[in-house]
Parts: structure tokens; sequence; C-alpha cells
């Protein structure tokens, strides 16, 4: 894993061009270029010419199928839920393609490995398996599945995190299509029958979030069972059968990591692990650190460096 230290995510200027897509000028990408963690799309700092909005642009990868990418994009602007971040806008038909949604601090899931320097604790990793598993609970009760969880899909704010990347399997390839080994998608964040080229099913998101989970306790989506956090070693590898039938429902995940309250008008399980200290300091730090970069930023000299992600 490569280490990015606290100064990841900040915004560059004083290159002689600015670099732009769409009606938006690039500050700085979000993820770091050196990851060894697929990201299923190029994803910018952004901000209007005016500077009136400030936004987390996505575009697709070189090669990638564009009318594929925007209706995903396009379709992730109904999701519904705190712990979702849908596309606000998409791109015109005929332009080139992109998605904005509007900027919130966050560091991508990989660059917090990076910045604490290893494993996340264990409350961050019950914390974010509780909002995840209450995110795709309401995605779910929507009649669709997220296609798309993976550790640089998931987005960690001071808040809680944001799910991004909405539908990035089928957006790689069509059912019927094998998905093994295609750009942008996490081999082992991929359920095993979607890998086949089966359809994207709510199932396979309980693998893909057990996949993240075990990513964030140990910086591996396929840990051996023994190096997972001994309270959460079974139901992690419960998610991660191969057999989707012997993996759990998202509610008893919901219960296994933030309990339900046994008062009525205590806060429920997952908002009490989000409160302070569900994130380690010095990734709060990066986080206020990019926000202060951000700000400051000057979109008439901004410019980012993606000669390795274009």
């Amino acid at each position: 894993m490569h280490a990015t230290g606290a100064r990841t995510g900040e915004a560059h200027s004083g290159a002689p061009a600015s670099r732009r897509i769409g009606p938006y000028v690039l500050l700085t990408p979000l993820d770091d270029p050196h990851t060894r963690i697929p990201v299923p799309e190029r994803r910018y700092i952004a901000r209007s010419d005016d500077g009136a909005h400030t936004v987390l642009l996505g575009a697709p990868l070189p090669g990638a199928d564009h009318e594929a990418f925007l209706t995903e994009a396009d379709t992730s602007r109904y999701l519904l839920g705190q712990f979702m971040a849908p596309a606000a806008a998409c791109s015109a038909p005929g332009e080139s393609a992109w998605h904005t949604r509007p900027y919130l601090p966050a560091l991508p899931l990989p660059t917090a490995l990076a910045v604490h320097g290893g494993p996340l604790p264990e409350r961050t990793v019950r914390a974010l398996g509780a909002a995840l598993a209450e995110a795709l609970i309401v995605v779910h009760g929507q009649g669709l599945a997220y296609a798309g969880v993976s550790p640089a899909a998931v987005l960690l704010a001071a808040d809680g995190p944001r799910l991004t990347c909405f539908g990035a399997v089928r957006a790689g390839a069509p059912a019927g299509a094998a998905r093994s080994g295609l750009p942008g998608l996490a081999a082992g964040s991929l359920p095993p029958e979607q890998a086949a080229g089966g359809l994207p099913r709510p199932l396979g998101d309980v693998y893909a979030l057990g996949a993240t989970l075990a990513y964030a306790a140990t910086g591996y989506t396929a840990p051996e069972s023994d190096e997972l956090p001994p309270a959460l070693r079974t139901t992690i590898g419960r998610c991660l059968s191969r057999d989707a039938g012997a993996r759990p429902q998202l509610a008893e995940l919901l219960q296994a990591f933030a309990p339900s309250p046994s008062d009525a008008g205590q806060t429920t399980g997952t908002a009490a692990l989000l409160g302070p200290g569900w994130l380690p300091s010095r990734v709060i730090a990066a986080i206020a650190h990019q926000s202060a970069a951000v700000l400051a930023a000057d979109i008439s000299r901004a410019t980012v460096s993606t000669s390795r992600q274009d």
C-alpha cells in the first residue's frame, strides 16, 4: 500500500495551463494516482468558471463505454439516503461524458488507509459497516442493486461515509459478459457470480460490502480469516461466501455492526458509532487539510497532473 501522507488531496496551482472537463476547471484528482486499488472512474475536485460551485466530478476511464457510464450516473440521481452521494448533474448528449455531485471534504477509503498508516480501527470498521448496510437497505428498497461497492467507491467524511461509483459493474460489461480483469473493477470486490457475467443482484452487494470492510480492517479485500478482527471475523467471513445463499441479509448485518438501542428514545446504533472519534485523528486532519486547500485554490492558475490517469 502506497503511503501518501496527510497532504493527499491537496489542490495544486501554479502550473502553466488549466485542465477542464465540461464547464469545470479541475483543481486536483480526488484519488492518489499511485494507489493499487482500482477506481471505476476518473475523479476530480473541480470548480465552475465563476467560482460559485465546487464539485466532485467523475469521468469515464479511457476506453470505457461513455453511454453506459452516463446511464448509471443518471440513475444514481434518484438514490435516497444520507450515506449516498448520487450524481446531481450529468453532461448533455453529444458532450464528453461527466457527472458531478456537490463537493464534500472526504477521502477515498484507500487514501484513508494510506494516511492512517495501515488498517483502520475496529470502531471505524464497525461504523463503516453499519452505515453502508443502512445505505444498501435503502437502495434495495428502491428495487435496485448497487453493483459498484468497492474500497474506492467509499468516501470517508467527518459525518460518515458516502457511496459513489453506482453501477460500475453494469457499466463495466453487460450481463452475460465476463467482467474479470476489466479496468476500474476491483477483482477482490467483485462477487464471483458477477465476475462470470451474472446479473447484479442484492446479495452481490453483500459480498462487495464484506470485501470493502475486509479491506478497511486489513488492507486486503480477501484476507485470511485470522487477519480479521476477532469480533468481526464471522460476520465479514459470511459476507464473502462464494455461495450467495449463504450470505447474511443486510438487516442482520446492521444489527451485528450496530445493535438497536433498547430504549426507543436513544440515538440509533449507527448514529452513535458515527459520533466524535469515529475516524482516526490523522484521517480527520487530512480531510481538514484538503478542505482548506480546496477553499484556497485559485482557478485561474489551477491545474492537475493527470499523466498517470489519462
